[in-house]
């Protein structure tokens, strides 16, 4: 009989010691490193080993693979400790491009808006272009990088960012809310160029019109199934346009912009 007993204890000590990697992993869908896809419309895709592949809400993207929006894409990713990042229309984006996971994106072409979470503390990432590196004190802020030449528009609409030059170096501009700032591939920075909600009214009047143009487009169109290849290269324009079909994409439209 205590033989039983003991029997029985053990193995429900057992269970209980299997099923706590399990329960800790609920609510945690994602490792540290990677991204998850929480909203899209449009053409959305990622590259990898030089193929081009749809993604759909929910997928997960990794370190290295490249994002990838067309002309009528949208999409927004959440990081495991709550930051988010927006990618929008005819944008090109190295995810967590460097290791240790500091850098969060490097935008080729096309424009991101990042949402930093601080509800844990101090959250130093960075996002980087061919010509400057935005090191993150705050918490909302817009890239665009405008040209082949990597021309960068950085700004701020809540908290504070670092930027400087990625040729040049030299002293880091600290920019505030309703502050910006233009890099120049060839020119070292210059000072801050806007402190008023112009810029940032004219920012979420873009995003706006994108918004409402993505949301009569994909509002009855349907996902497009995670991992379908869409036979891009691993050259081309910030579309990613070349070679197969692109993804129909979508699960309902972005959220209005704020």
């Amino acid at each position: 009989m205590r033989l039983a007993t003991a029997r029985a204890l053990l193995l429900a000590a057992v269970a209980v010691v299997s099923l706590t990697p399990l329960s800790a992993q609920i609510g945690e869908p994602f490792g540290p490193g990677a991204a998850k896809l929480m909203a899209m419309t449009g053409r959305v895709s990622v590259l990898k080993d030089g193929v081009e592949w749809a993604r759909t809400v929910g997928d997960v993207i990794q370190p290295k693979q490249i994002i990838i929006t067309g002309d009528d894409g949208y999409a927004k990713f959440q990081l495991a400790d709550g930051s988010t990042f927006e990618v929008f229309q005819n944008t090109r984006a190295v995810f967590h491009d460097s290791p240790g996971w500091q850098e969060m994106l490097n935008v080729l072409i096309g424009r991101v808006k990042v949402y930093i979470e601080h509800k844990n503390g101090p959250n130093h990432k960075q996002v980087t272009t061919q010509t400057a590196v935005i090191s993150v004190r705050g918490t909302v802020f817009d890239v665009v990088v405008e040209d082949e030449d990597a021309t960068t528009f950085v700004s701020v609409e809540e908290g504070v960012v670092d930027v400087r030059h990625l040729r040049f170096g030299g002293s880091e501009i600290l920019l505030h809310p309703g502050e910006s700032i233009r890099v120049f591939r060839d020119q070292p920075l210059a000072k801050v160029s806007d402190k008023t909600d112009a810029v940032h009214a004219a920012l979420r009047a873009a995003a706006k019109a994108v918004y409402d143009i993505l949301y009569s487009r994909g509002i009855n169109s349907g996902g497009s199934g995670g991992g379908v290849p869409t036979g891009g290269t691993s050259t081309g324009g910030a579309q990613g346009d070349k070679g197969g079909k692109p993804p129909t994409g979508g699960n309902g439209p972005p959220p209005p912009p704020p």
